[in-house]
């Protein structure tokens, strides 16, 4: 792997040269970028059709329209960020001026995941070329045709010694970890992200987590059921429950399951329909392994809904679980996947000393009419983030910086956050030299008396 050792070499060097810093540089990046994406629209689609089975509409909502909405949000605010920040001073400052001055770490090395590989590789470049980074992109390798295009089109967009993409699988990832970056930022499964830290410790690289775990979706008793039922049966089974924010299993309040679980059903035909394989737009697993993993699962519990599944098309039909207890297989990890558990609840306390019991959750959702039990609940439970009375939504917003807490992740981005996480903010004092404050020096009379009264 002498070419990354190579290519990393070529990117310090471009790095030192200061270019990346100047803001209208960084403008003239990101509209580089955004015109990459629109003019490469239909390619884009089709890349993502073939090797998720991808519908156009979601994938310009999910992959392509969300990157524009960011880029526009950047552009609209970089100015702004990039200048020095003057903050307050001390009293026993006095005659000084204090800054922060947003500047980049370097070269960045960017991981990014198969279930949004266009989105989630571009969303974090964003935030590299605003802070004035260079950067490397290892797309995966589980989404090849995505994978190969995202790397034509930055090469064709972008001279490699200021953004890269790296093919391969993992030997090319260990070959980009072995080499010490000023940044890295990976997106995917616990334990990957668990070896990213490990190898960014060798070097004291300072990371970006953006993991996952079981999130949690609550639908108490006094919710509005039918809306409730839409917007979850949305953000489960959309990309095939390949969402790191979906909605990973339900408590549901005993006194609305049955009248809910009937309205989920509904919401689940009404927006994919009840027969999705011979539509043929459904969001296909991602390999073999995922989906014999997937399958296993539908042992557990009684089968409420769906089950179906098409091994050659690697297509798992929206699926329903119910009697689920936290002893089951589909309990113990992440699902990601279009299979949904139900249990039950009926007091509020105990049902959050379940969820406080396992990791802390990577998003979480409430439906409630009830401000007191939604307050309840959000004080009670730690995680990323999350809705109340709809799903994933906080995913999309630019004022909404997004991350995990404890195993799902470290660090949050989006919008300003994604300039932040890309940014060492450098602190200044500027004192003056018109005077000079005696009392801080120790051969001061009274010195120690003066300073004291000062702090008081």
């Amino acid at each position: 792997m002498d070419h990354i050792q190579e290519l990393k070499r070529k990117q310090q060097d471009y790095f030192s040269q200061g270019a990346t810093k100047s803001v209208q540089f960084r403008m003239k990046a990101l509209k580089t970028l955004k015109h990459l994406i629109i003019s490469n629209e239909k390619a884009l689609m089709s890349a993502l059709k073939e090797d998720l089975n991808k519908s156009n509409f979601d994938a310009y909502v999910t992959e392509i329209g969300i990157l524009l909405e960011e880029i526009r949000f950047t552009m609209k605010h970089l100015k702004k960020w990039a200048q020095p920040r003057r903050i307050k001073s001390s009293l026993a400052q006095f005659g000084s001026k204090s800054y922060i001055y947003p500047e980049p770490y370097g070269v960045v090395l960017i991981i990014a995941p198969w279930n949004y590989p266009f989105q989630l590789a571009i969303a974090p470049l964003i935030g590299a070329i605003a802070a004035g980074n260079c950067a490397i992109l290892k797309p995966s390798e589980l989404t090849p045709q995505t994978s190969k295009l995202l790397g034509k089109l930055i090469s064709d967009s972008f001279p490699k010694e200021y953004i890269s993409v790296i093919q391969g699988g993992v030997e090319a990832s260990q070959a980009l970890l072995r080499e010490k970056f000023d940044y890295i930022f990976f997106t995917g499964s616990v334990p990957v992200g668990k070896i990213i830290m490990e190898a960014a410790a060798k070097h004291l690289t300072p990371v970006t987590l953006e993991l996952g775990g079981k999130s949690p979706c609550i639908v108490h008793k006094d919710s509005n059921l039918k809306i409730a039922a839409k917007r979850i049966a949305w953000g489960k089974f959309m990309n095939a429950g390949q969402t790191c924010v979906a909605p990973d299993y339900l408590y549901v309040h005993e006194k609305v399951k049955e009248e809910f679980l009937s309205l989920l059903i509904n919401a689940i035909d009404d927006i994919f329909g009840e027969n999705i394989f011979e539509r043929g737009e459904y969001t296909r697993i991602v390999s073999p392994r995922h989906f014999n993993r997937l399958i296993s699962f539908l042992s557990d519990g009684k089968l409420s809904y769906g089950g179906q599944y098409d091994q050659r098309l690697l297509t798992i039909e929206p699926t329903i679980l119910e009697d689920i207890n936290w002893e089951d297989e589909v309990m113990k990890d992440e699902i990601f996947g279009p299979i949904l558990p139900i249990l039950t609840y009926s007091d509020v306390n105990n049902m959050i000393k379940e969820i406080n019991q396992r990791p802390k959750p990577l998003a979480l959702y409430v439906f409630s009419e009830s401000d007191e039990i939604q307050q309840f609940i959000l004080d009670k439970i730690s995680f990323g983030g999350g809705c109340i009375n709809d799903t994933v939504y906080h995913l999309s917003s630019p004022y909404l910086p997004f991350g995990g807490v404890g195993e799902s992740g470290i660090g949050a981005y989006h919008g300003k956050g994604s300039f932040d996480v890309f940014s060492h903010e450098k602190s200044i004092l500027k004192q003056t030299t018109l005077f000079d404050l005696p009392y801080r020096y120790p051969n001061t009379k009274d010195a120690l008396k003066k300073i004291k009264r000062l702090i008081r």
